[in-house]
Formats: structure tokens, C-alpha cells, sequence
């Protein structure tokens, strides 16, 4: 009896066993296969706004003298198609500007027609889409990467050559002229200055594509420090000293870029071609004929006249009731140049030349303060819109900041994958 109560138990543990697999069984072909029911979504690239996997492009550049109607006729726009497309871009894009040598491009959304869309890259951020089923214009600009950099260097030669020998954009020495202008002479520049530089490269589709913002910088000359930092809080906004006093001043240091000083203001000057000796109360700085010449302030032309007898072609500017600037021997003068004319502060005025008693191309530039010559390069022209006391405690927040990378530069260089926020 014992004997048959085990087998029954036995057979029954196995029904048992049975039973719960078939339940697990159905149950799991009740559940959905993920494996199978997973989408995988795939970021699509773009290109000018069009989903690149969809299109087609055909590439060609601009040939000489070649215009919009050349390039749609072979397309199969009519005239009236074209004088359509060209009417509609008008506030958008003066189609007489296309100029040979730019890239454009024909996008075929649909393979088995004509090209759909055109594509002219103004340049290498900007381009003009020309729709040519519906006639349309409108602009785009392409993506821009910003990647954070630093330089710091010596200057042994110029500094042009030293922003090569430590890898940067010479770009960026023309933008730091500017930041500068009415702080360093950079005529005056001398072997083992020093710069160091916080900004932003600017990459567009993995291609550098120039200088972007400059937030701190700052420049040994002459034996001493002087910095400049990037504030802007919506009230105040450029570039400000340790003290935060602006870096812009009433006057540029300079009327030209990039050129060296040939001869010093003085009282008694051997004249290079009359052979005697006389004042000479500018300051003369030797450039390439054409050299674009600035005003170095805000101002009125009084004077617009030749001198035979010794200046040349030269232009009179009255900045104020004690400045007045002058500026001789130019070649030419800015269009609109005339008697009367009001100037902007690094407005172009006139061209590099050697008019009257000049032994080269040069620009005598003078300086006289209440009608009596002074050197120009000993002019201390006063800072204008300093900081605020308001805004007094947010700038030297940011001073600090900016003042400890520009330190971090003199030892080592930041990583450009550092992030910088500016609050």
C-alpha cells in the first residue's frame, strides 16, 4: 500500500512540474519580442536645412562674369521664372552680387525632375537657398562651432611672426590691434614683449573659419602690464583695464596699421631732401603707397587742400575745442572727403602717398593742442565710460576669473576643451 502511495506522489509531483512549464511557456510566448520591436533612430545629417540621405547634389562654382540667369536657363527656367526668383530676393539677396569663384550648389529632392533648390554660399557661414519650384529666397547660416584657446608668447620680431611661432591666427594680432588701439602703440613694439590671449576659434563643418569673441587679454610693453577684459552686463559693454577704466580712449594711438616710425617728432630735423635743418613737429610713419589712413577721433574736416611746398595732398581734422590732428603726403583721399564733413573714429580718410616733399611713401601725422604742435606719441588722451560703481562689483568678479587664466597661460597653456562661462 505504502509502494503505491509513493508512485501516485511521484506522479503527481510530475504532473505538477509539467503543468507550471506549460503555464511559463505560454506566458512567455504572450510576451512581445523587444529584440524585434526595438527602432533604431539614426540622426540625419543636414546640409543647408536638407536631409542629406534624401537629396542629391550637383557642385559647381561661379565662372567669370557668369550670372543667376546663366546658371538657371540650362536648368530649364524660363525668363519669367528667373526675373521671378530674382524680384523676390531683392530683400534677401542682391543676385548681382554672385561673384565668380563661389561655391553653389543644385539640390534634387526628387531625381526622376530638374534640381529643386539652389544653394550660393555668400561665404563660408552664409548662404542664399533659391527655390526654384515656388520662387522663393531666404537666407541661412551654417552651424558654428566655438572652441576656447589660449596663446602666449614673445615677440622677437613683429607680432605678426609671433602669433605664427606659437601656433595662433596672425588673424588674432590684428584683432588684438584693435583692442589696444588706444592703449599700446604697436609701431613701437620691442623684442621679449609679451602677450598672452583667452578666445574663441570659430569651426564650421570641422573647418576653422576665423577669430571669434577675445575675452581677456594682456600685453608686457615697455616693462609694464597692461590687460584688457571683455564686460558686457547689457548696460556696459567692452573692454576694460585691471581698474576698469575702457580701454577706449579719445584717440588712437595710431592713424595706420602695421608700419614703423621713420621719423620723431623734433625742433631741429635734417630734412632728407631740402638739405637743412627745421622743425618737424609729426611724427612720420613709413607704409606702402595706398595704406589706408584713419581718423584717429570723432571730428570735423576743416582743411582739405595741397601744399607744394612741402606736405601734399593733406586733411586738417578738428576733434574738439583743444585737439586738432593732421594728417600729409597721402596719395589720395577717401571718397566724400571734403571741408565740412563730419569723420567717425577709424573712419578711413585718405591713402598712404608721397605728395610734396617726400623722399618715399610715408604719412607725416601731426597733433596740435590748442593750436601748438605736440608729439603725437606723448598725447594722454582720458578714458571714457568707466565701469560703474554699480557695476564695479560683477566686473572685478570676472576680472579675477579672467585674471587667473591669463596667469595659467604664463606657465601653461589651457586645455581647449576647458569650457569658459562668462556670468
Amino acid at each position: 500500500m505504502k509502494k503505491y502511495s509513493r508512485e501516485i506522489l511521484v506522479l503527481l509531483l510530475a504532473a505538477a512540474i509539467i503543468i507550471v512549464y506549460i503555464i511559463y511557456q505560454s506566458k512567455k510566448e504572450l510576451q512581445p519580442n523587444t529584440k524585434d520591436h526595438i527602432t533604431v533612430i539614426e540622426e540625419v545629417k543636414l546640409a543647408w536645412g536638407f536631409p542629406l540621405n534624401s537629396i542629391t547634389i550637383d557642385t559647381a562654382i561661379v565662372k567669370q562674369n557668369q550670372n543667376l540667369s546663366d546658371i538657371l536657363y540650362p536648368l530649364g527656367l524660363n525668363a519669367q521664372a528667373i526675373d521671378k526668383i530674382a524680384r523676390n530676393s531683392k530683400e534677401v539677396f542682391d543676385v548681382r552680387r554672385i561673384r565668380a569663384g563661389n561655391k553653389y550648389y543644385l539640390i534634387n529632392c526628387d531625381t526622376v525632375r530638374s534640381p529643386q533648390h539652389l544653394v550660393y554660399e555668400e561665404s563660408m557661414i552664409n548662404y542664399i537657398v533659391f527655390n526654384l519650384d515656388s520662387q522663393t529666397v531666404y537666407r541661412g547660416q551654417k552651424e558654428i562651432d566655438t572652441l576656447l584657446q589660449t596663446s602666449g608668447g614673445t615677440i622677437t620680431s613683429s607680432l605678426w611672426n609671433a602669433f605664427v611661432d606659437n601656433g595662433a591666427s596672425p588673424v588674432l594680432a590684428v584683432e588684438l590691434s584693435d583692442i589696444f588701439a588706444w592703449t599700446i602703440d604697436f609701431f613701437g613694439i620691442q623684442a621679449n614683449d609679451e602677450f598672452r590671449v583667452i578666445y574663441d576659434e570659430l569651426f564650421i563643418e570641422d573647418k576653422f573659419a576665423g577669430i571669434g569673441h577675445i575675452h581677456a587679454a594682456r600685453f608686457k610693453h615697455a616693462g609694464s602690464n597692461i590687460s584688457a577684459y571683455y564686460y558686457n552686463n547689457n548696460e556696459q559693454i567692452g573692454y576694460f583695464d585691471d581698474e576698469g577704466n575702457s580701454l577706449r580712449k579719445a584717440f588712437l594711438k595710431a592713424p595706420l596699421n602695421f608700419s614703423r616710425i621713420s621719423s620723431h617728432f623734433s625742433n631741429s630735423r635734417l630734412h632728407p631732401i631740402l638739405k637743412i635743418r627745421r622743425p618737424h613737429h609729426g611724427v612720420d610713419y613709413a607704409a606702402p603707397k595706398g595704406t589706408p589712413v584713419y581718423s584717429i577721433g570723432d571730428g570735423l574736416v576743416v582743411k582739405k587742400a595741397f601744399q607744394a611746398s612741402g606736405g601734399g595732398n593733406y586733411i586738417t581734422i578738428k576733434h574738439n575745442s583743444v585737439y586738432t590732428s593732421q594728417y600729409m603726403h597721402l596719395s589720395k583721399y577717401a571718397p566724400g572727403m571734403a571741408s565740412g564733413v563730419r569723420v567717425k573714429q577709424g573712419q578711413v580718410i585718405g591713402y598712404v602717398g608721397s605728395s610734396g616733399l617726400a623722399s618715399g611713401p610715408h604719412l607725416d601725422f601731426r597733433i596740435y593742442k590748442n593750436g601748438t604742435p605736440v608729439d603725437p606719441l606723448k598725447v594722454e588722451a582720458p578714458p571714457v565710460e568707466p565701469i560703474s560703481n554699480e557695476n564695479k562689483e560683477g566686473f572685478m568678479i570676472l576680472r579675477d576669473s579672467l585674471n587667473i587664466r591669463l596667469q595659467q597661460i604664463e606657465t601653461h597653456k589651457l586645455k581647449s576643451t576647458e569650457l569658459f562661462v562668462a556670468e
